[in-house]
């Protein structure tokens, strides 16, 4: 189960321009979102651990791309790829830019990319900066999967209001021609909320369904 292979997880290591990028050919999850979206937190949770992925003191001055084998160290069935967190308003222009540059290219040109991750407050869904990461992923007609992330301090009502909402943007753009699968799923790290749908989806990117069928075929042969 892929839950197992999740705490397998294991630092593999860090990128800062996309000419060091790893010519690994396993298939890669990318996770982004707002500098204060929660997304270390996410990542380590959903690997049961506590510290594979570190937030850094100041939000938004992590600049690297950080990789995270899965599954068996001698044979990883891939990586998890944990981007930079935007949105924090202190950040230097040049930063930015250096930001926009490695995100962008990277969620364009990835072949390895099965999917992204997108980490949204739920308080704060979807933003404009959100919106401009479904934007760059758009052409590639990969699938986008939102965690709601700190549900747990919203009423009922307001959920149900902010997941409406963004059911409804997400509507919009395969109106518009976004050939991705789009979806959106709660997410609480302090109530355990949405780790097995979490983890089911990851799995499907990951290894796919027929490659699961065939390792079933080969075991009863």
């Amino acid at each position: 189960m892929l839950s197992f292979l999740l705490r397998q997880a294991r630092f593999f290591t860090t990128v800062n321009h996309l000419r060091n990028l790893p010519a690994t050919p396993q298939p890669e999850i990318a996770f982004a979102g707002r500098s204060n979206a929660g997304k270390s937190t996410a990542i380590n949770i959903l690997c049961h651990q506590k510290r594979l992925a570190f937030a850094s003191k100041t939000p938004g001055r992590t600049q690297h791309i950080n990789y995270f084998s899965v599954g068996p160290e001698a044979a990883p069935v891939g990586y998890l790829v944990d981007l930079p967190g935007y949105g924090y308003a202190e950040v230097p222009g040049a930063a930015k830019e250096h930001w926009q540059r490695l995100l962008s290219t990277y969620l364009q040109s990835r072949a390895q990319l099965r999917g992204m991750i997108l980490l949204m407050d739920a308080r704060r869904p979807l933003t404009e900066l959100d919106q401009i990461m479904v934007d760059w992923f758009a052409p590639t007609g990969k699938p986008i999967h939102a965690l709601f992330t700190k549900c747990d301090k919203l009423t009922r009502q307001e959920i149900t209001n902010a997941l409406r909402a963004t059911k409804k943007s997400f509507a919009e753009y395969k109106d518009a021609g976004f050939r991705g699968e789009l979806s959106v799923q709660l997410f609480s790290a302090l109530k355990r909320t949405g780790l097995e749908e979490a983890h089911e989806l990851i799995e499907s990117w990951l290894i796919p369904e027929e490659a699961n069928e065939n390792a079933a075929e080969d075991t009863a042969e």
